[in-house]
Order: structure tokens, then C-alpha cells, then sequence
């Protein structure tokens, strides 16, 4: 019951702080929310139970690797971004630079439908967790119902409506989050002080440990929509958001996974996409209610932005060929067609391809500019960035 309350005054106190007009309306932090809310939005939920049931006691250290190499296409982006987007489309860096930034933004437009599709089966997966329809058929109906409900407001009215929920969604977000921290750690605490810590065995190992990490990229994606960003703030703002968007991101996640790794038996642990609900429902009752609540808002409203973006993309690389509403429905049939097909984890992993691909491109274009400009050096980083865009995007790997 204390955990119960004080995950309560951690989880209001944080929503009535970012609610306040000062930290709302302040545009370095608006410019943070969107890249740090898409960061650790649904691979919150999902990493936690896979990395434990997977590496065990080394989970932590899987994290890290993830989000350095988050961090490391951040700087290709943020490299993309301090060249010009401007320059880069009217070919101010030569017609190979500008083919490349073609293709990547088709890679993205695509990547943004499995996205969506992720986002919505883990919506359909959380909403029933605590009711008596937690099946996997019924998981999949409300998935569907979903997209219904997107391609009919997509195609009639558009999104601008549902747009506004983002930043009350975010809020509610890291909010609930934040309450999820504060109980880890009484929880950790707890365990600590009784000597019941433990250190899990590691279930995968070797190559097949790094395809299934390459798998799970995915989780950590969200940094580049600062790039997109370019009508409502400066590159300068744009940069050093994106970059404290994924510091933040990367010391909320391992702070998460050190202090959920090491308090869990393995019969405690299980690797479904809604694993988190029971995991948390050990640490305080009211834990499951909130991350139930926080998967709702959140999954709704990355779905919908990411909707929204793979729309507008569609139109503007077919010169309206292809309009906004055409692209919701087609994103719609592919959804609902990739949900009855694939489990969440194989949707995990070709998301975590398709966006793989864009970074390897985004990499392969900031080469192209580093050596137009004259710097072999960086050039051979960046080139090394898309070597491994490519190897993620071929052998990256489901959770089994």
C-alpha cells in the first residue's frame, strides 16, 4: 500500500510539473517532447521482460549497446540536419546526395506503416490486458478496429483534430513512467536490503544474441522526427533537442533495465508483449492500471502522428500522384494485413529493418556531404553507419 502512494505523488507531482505553462509552452522543451516521447514510447513497454528473458543479468549492457548506436545514427541526422535540408533537396551537394535523400525518405514513409502497425497491435495487446478478452484473437480484432477507425478519419477529415492529444499524451506519458521508476526503485531497495537480488542466466548467446539485438532497434527509434521538424524550430533548436532527447532517453532506460534486472526470478519473467503488466503487478497493484493507461495515450497518439507523417511523405515524393487519403488506406489494408499475419516480435523486427534502412541511407547521405566537403574522415564514419544500417536491416532477427 506505501508503494501504492508514493508511485501516486511521483506520478501527479511530475503531470502537474509538466503541465505548468512554464515548462508547456517553453520551446526548447516542446522541441524535446516529440523526439524523446517517440524514443521511449512502446519499447518501454516491450524491452524490459525480452532483454531480461533474453541476456539475463547482461540486459543492461544490451541496453547500452542499443542506445549507442541510437546515438550514433542521432549524429548522422543531426549531421543532415546542420547541412541544410534545402541545399541537400535542390542539389546544392550534387544529384547523388539528392537521389540518396529521395530514396530515404520513401524507406521512412514505408518504415512509418510498420511503425504504425506496432504501434496499434501492442495498443490492442495492452487495452484487453486487464479485462476478460486478454487473448491474442481478440488483441487482433481491436487492432483492426483501430485502423478502421484511421483510414475513416484519415480519409474524410484528416488528423489535425487528433493531433493536439500529442502533448497531453506525452505528459501522461512520463508521468506514469516516472511513478514506475520511483516503485522500481523502493521495489530494488527492498530486494536489496532482504538479499534477494538476483542475476538471471543468459538464454541467448553469440551470433544469434546480436541478430535479435539488431531486431530490436526499433525500441530505441524516434530521435530523427527532430529532423522533420524544420517548420517550427531552427536547426539549432532541432539539434540540441534531439541530442537531449537521447541523453534523457538513454538514462530513463538504464536506470529502467538495471533496476528491473536483477529483482525477477525466471519464472517471474515472460517475454509476451504485455509481460511488463505482470512483472509490475509483483512490484505494487497499481502499477498495471497506470502502464495500461500510458500504453493507450502513447500508442494512439505515435500512431496517429506517424500516420499522419507517412501521409504527407507519400503525397510529397509522388508530386500528389498519391494523396494524403490514398496513403491512410493503403497503410490501413497493409496494418491490418501485416496484424493477422505476423505476431508483435516479427513486427518489431521489420520495423526495426525498415527504419535500419533509412538510417543506413541517412548514414550513406551524410558520407556524400562529408566528402563533398572535404572530410575523408567523417565520410569513413558515416560510411561505416551505413555498412551497418544494411547489416541490421539483413540479419536482424524476432524474438523467438
Amino acid at each position: 500500500m506505501i508503494f501504492d502512494l508514493i508511485i501516486a505523488i511521483a506520478t501527479v507531482s511530475i503531470a502537474i510539473v509538466l503541465s505548468m505553462p512554464r515548462v508547456s509552452r517553453s520551446t526548447t522543451w516542446r522541441a524535446v517532447v516529440t523526439p524523446l516521447a517517440s524514443i521511449i514510447g512502446s519499447g518501454f513497454l516491450l524491452l524490459g521482460p525480452v532483454l531480461n528473458v533474453g541476456y539475463g543479468g547482461y540486459a543492461p549492457l544490451v541496453m547500452l549497446a542499443l542506445c549507442l548506436v541510437a546515438y550514433l545514427y542521432g549524429a548522422v541526422i543531426r549531421a543532415n540536419i546542420a547541412a541544410g535540408e534545402d541545399a541537400i533537396i535542390d542539389g546544392s551537394y550534387g544529384k547523388l546526395a539528392q537521389r540518396v535523400e529521395t530514396l530515404s525518405s520513401w524507406a521512412l514513409a514505408f518504415a512509418y506503416i510498420i511503425s504504425v502497425t506496432y504501434y496499434l497491435n501492442l495498443l490492442g495487446a495492452f487495452s484487453l490486458s486487464l479485462t476478460p478478452f486478454d487473448s491474442a484473437l481478440d488483441a487482433k480484432l481491436m487492432t483492426s478496429g483501430v485502423f478502421a477507425i484511421i483510414i475513416v478519419v484519415g480519409w474524410s477529415h484528416g488528423f489535425k483534430s487528433l493531433e493536439q492529444m500529442e502533448y497531453v499524451s506525452v505528459g501522461l506519458k512520463l508521468a506514469i513512467i516516472t511513478g514506475l521508476l520511483v516503485g522500481l526503485m523502493a521495489h530494488f531497495g527492498e530486494q536489496a536490503i532482504d538479499e534477494k537480488l538476483v542475476f538471471n542466466p543468459q538464454n541467448v548467446t553469440g551470433w544469434p544474441a546480436i541478430t535479435m539485438a539488431f531486431g530490436l532497434l526499433i525500441t530505441v527509434q524516434g530521435f530523427e522526427t527532430s529532423r522533420y521538424l524544420g517548420s517550427s524550430y531552427d536547426a539549432k533548436t532541432r539539434i540540441r533537442s534531439m541530442r537531449l532527447a537521447q541523453w534523457l532517453s538513454t538514462l530513463i532506460y538504464l536506470i529502467y533495465i538495471l533496476l528491473i534486472s536483477y529483482v525477477f526470478a525466471p519464472d517471474q519473467i515472460t517475454s509476451s508483449e504485455t509481460g511488463i503488466i505482470d512483472m509490475m503487478g509483483i512490484v505494487a497493484p497499481i502499477l498495471p492500471f497506470m502502464l495500461v493507461a500510458a500504453a493507450m495515450a502513447s500508442q494512439f497518439s505515435a500512431a496517429i502522428a506517424d500516420t499522419s507523417g507517412s501521409g504527407g511523405l507519400f503525397a510529397q515524393l509522388s508530386q500528389n500522384r498519391i494523396t494524403e487519403a490514398q496513403a491512410y488506406l493503403a497503410l490501413g489494408i497493409i496494418g491490418i494485413a501485416l496484424t493477422w499475419s505476423a505476431d508483435i516480435f516479427a513486427i518489431v523486427s521489420y520495423a526495426s529493418r525498415a527504419f535500419a534502412i533509412y538510417y543506413g541511407l541517412q548514414a550513406a547521405l551524410a558520407a556524400i556531404i562529408a566528402m563533398r566537403r572535404g572530410n575523408p574522415g567523417k565520410a569513413a564514419f558515416f560510411a561505416l553507419l551505413a555498412a551497418l544500417g544494411a547489416a541490421i536491416a539483413i540479419l536482424g532477427q524476432p524474438v523467438e
